[in-house]
């Protein structure tokens, strides 16, 4: 393992304009990583990673690498390109536990996240790291947010996110867990104790339903809630999942590990929004693929379709042909998340728009003063390190914000 990661990194060509960091979303100094790394300097390079996007050690394992960094390494347009993600996973990886957190004085000001997942640890960590007072309010017993719930186990080892909660409690961060914000408690409660500023990164944990018949059945289930805990499940041997997106990807994994011996997966359209990659990894699974087929009800034995009409551009424009049963013991359905409503509906000066995403200005505010988001919250289901590069927009803009204030 270790050779394989040096020759990896002496395989680089150090570009003058890298392209593999114009690729990566978080903008990752690769070049300047690597050379660090080929100089025994790993601390030092953990260091820059970390400074540059705090999640980078589950950047590295859970990223469409393909379509960021390895895609866009210029060797990928010859052979191989240079697979960064491995030696940056190994760098975080290691530095993750023997980092020295060293942070500013507090200055007084306290500041809240809502929500636990990416985004919330990327703005809490910045923002303790700046001196101020940050608290973590998560629905859930644990924390991760997607990461941890979302993300199936033999793609992203939750003992990750255990360190991680050492190194936040190490920074003076706190975390209170199972606190519904909307419910238990409101925005409005944050600000009368004190709280100068708020960050809503809640994500989008509330799945889209078909609007058809048979989505009550007792054989029907959504993938994002299959996914959070699986073995409360009982999938039998055969399962449909209705969609093809990312989290369809790990539903149809995730299904194989707990006792299904055939998965099939269905969506109307001619074109699945999840990336090659995942793809990949669900047909070596042994995933079965079926595009072109509108679902038209769900049944005891399975569900019903038809045949997808599509138009010169590959979109849906109707159905045609005989219904067609196809068995199934459970049906599974992961066309999609949208945010829950709770905030929304208890904050005076929140707005959201059509699809119940919070509206945000250049800074990541919303509208309401002093309350900002990011990641899922604001533009749907998208990548972890989008929702990083999103959260350090927004942390500078709490920032910002607070010094202004004062």
């Amino acid at each position: 393992m270790a050779l394989r990661i040096t020759n990896e990194a002496n395989r680089c060509l150090q570009c003058k304009k890298p392209l593999c960091q114009q690729g990566c979303p978080a903008h990752t100094p690769i070049p300047q990583i690597i050379a660090l790394f080929k100089e025994n300097r790993l601390m030092e390079a953990g260091e820059k990673l970390f400074e540059n996007n705090p999640m980078s050690v589950v950047c590295a394992m859970v990223c469409d690498h393909m379509a960021q960094c390895a895609g866009h390494c210029v060797l990928n347009h010859k052979g191989q390109p240079v697979h960064f993600y491995e030696i940056e996973q190994y760098i975080s990886d290691a530095y993750l536990d023997r980092m020295k957190l060293e942070k500013a004085p507090y200055n007084g000001k306290n500041c809240a996240v809502i929500g636990s997942g990416p985004a919330g640890l990327t703005a809490a960590i910045i923002l303790a790291k700046a001196g101020y007072g940050v608290t973590i309010f998560e629905e859930k017993d644990r924390i991760g947010g997607m990461l941890q719930y979302g993300i199936p186990d033999f793609r992203l080892p939750k003992t990750i996110l255990d360190r991680y909660k050492t190194r936040l409690l190490e920074l003076g961060i706190r975390i209170r867990p199972h606190v519904v914000m909307g419910g238990d408690l409101m925005i409005d409660n944050l600000f009368r104790d004190g709280y100068k500023s708020v960050f809503v990164g809640t994500g989008v944990w509330r799945p889209s339903s078909l609007g058809i018949e048979g989505e009550t059945l007792a054989n029907v289930h959504f993938g994002i809630s299959y996914l959070a805990r699986p073995i409360s499940y009982t999938v039998g041997e055969t399962v449909a999942v209705i969609g093809m997106g990312n989290v369809a990807m790990d539903v149809a994994r995730t299904a194989f590990r707990h006792g299904a011996r055939r998965v099939m997966l269905f969506q109307r359209g001619s074109k699945p929004a999840a990336s090659d990659h995942e793809m990949e990894y669900a047909q070596l699974d042994g995933a079965e693929f079926f595009p072109g087929k509108s679902i038209q009800r769900i049944t005891p034995e399975g569900p019903v379709f038809k045949n997808t009409v599509l138009n010169d551009q590959g979109r849906p424009i109707g159905v045609e042909g005989e219904d067609e049963l196809v068995p199934a013991d459970t049906t599974i359905i992961a066309i999609n998340q949208r945010p829950k409503d709770k905030l929304v509906n208890t904050t005076h000066g929140l707005e959201a728009n059509e699809r119940g995403l919070l509206i945000v200005d250049e800074h990541n505010m919303t509208t309401r003063p002093g309350v900002f988001a990011a990641g899922d919250v604001v533009h749907g289901s998208l990548t972890v390190v989008h929702a990083v590069e999103e959260a350090k927009n927004a942390a500078a803009g709490m920032i910002a914000y607070m010094e202004e204030e004062k």
